[in-house]
């Protein structure tokens, strides 16, 4: 549980055709989250997401054979931890933060995920990164601050509030990956996520029953929940814990990069959201640390190739 293997942040894989492959489905189905997120809450109680994409997730995750394996009881409390902090709370932050932040806005910030995970992940295992992923680390805060600020000056896509509803989700996100990173070294991804989602659903259920009735029935929004259930928290997820084995906990992260292009051309083509020009900058700033986050690191790297 606590090797080397487990503990460290990226394996020494080349990123290949099959990882640039599973990051394009991630991309485009978490790109598109924010827009869906962003259709639910017009009628459903913010209490309603969390609840709901998990619920759906573990319906769509139940349908693979694969999945359905069982898991030692001693992994069970690493496994309710991970409930919580991957999917329970950020499903609930980022509603929470999509009633003041525009989706387009909400999908540059998540693009900061990986600049997250690489600090996160050096504290995890307290390992000082090498310069080119601290170079990496630093262009993707500048690019933070330049989608943040502007947006929150301009007071129509984003408020202060908002904004650290956001980091605390890419913080949770970060944690929690981390804390899963042994689980993926003993059980296949669906397996895994299926039993995540499943820890999920059960927190979410009570606040969720209790948001139902503080909502309204919208046909639109019911749809919306659905997919973003079905796709995006239950197989994408799957297809993230893949990659997330095959490449190791920081490299796993540079599908987020691409979803602010998604969720920025969503956002403005069906919500018809203000875009403002330094924070696509930003955006850009960020994406730029994509190619030197896709490499190994040698600080940070296992000391076997996890395939």
């Amino acid at each position: 549980m606590n090797s080397p293997q487990t503990k460290t942040a990226d394996t020494q894989a080349g990123f290949g055709f099959v990882d640039w492959m599973l990051s394009l489905g991630m991309a485009l189905t978490w790109g598109s989250s924010f827009l869906l997120i962003d259709i639910a809450i017009r009628h459903f109680h913010t209490s309603v997401i969390p609840f709901g994409r998990t619920g759906f997730g573990v319906a769509a995750l139940l349908l693979l054979p694969s999945a359905r394996h069982r898991v030692a009881r001693e992994h069970w409390p690493r496994l309710v931890i991970l409930g919580f902090v991957w999917m329970a709370l950020p499903f609930l932050l980022y509603p929470l933060a999509e009633h003041t932040v525009s989706s387009s806005i909400t999908g540059m910030m998540n693009g900061a995920l990986p600049v997250v995970v690489a600090v996160v992940t050096a504290i995890w295992i307290r390992t000082v990164p090498s310069g080119r992923r601290i170079f990496a680390v630093l262009i993707g805060f500048c690019g933070i601050l330049l989608i943040a600020l502007p947006s929150i000056n301009d007071g129509s896509a984003a408020d202060v509030k908002g904004i650290l509803y956001l980091v605390a989700a890419l913080i949770s996100y970060a944690v929690a990956i981390n804390i899963a990173r042994p689980l993926q070294a003993v059980y296949t991804p669906g397996t895994l996520m299926l039993h995540v989602e499943i820890s999920a659903f059960l927190m979410s259920a009570p606040y969720g029953v209790w948001g139902f009735s503080h909502s309204t029935f919208s046909f639109a929004s019911f749809i919306a929940l659905t997919v973003l259930g079905v796709l995006g928290t239950g197989f994408a997820f799957v297809l993230f814990a893949t990659l997330s084995k095959r490449t190791g906990a920081v490299r796993s992260m540079i599908p987020t990069y691409f979803t602010p292009i998604v969720g920025t051309i969503l956002g403005t083509t069906f919500n018809n959201e203000p875009l403002l020009i330094l924070s696509v900058v930003g955006m850009f700033v960020v994406i730029i640390g994509a190619y030197l986050m896709s490499k190994p690191d040698v600080r940070l790297s296992d000391t076997k190739v996890i395939l």
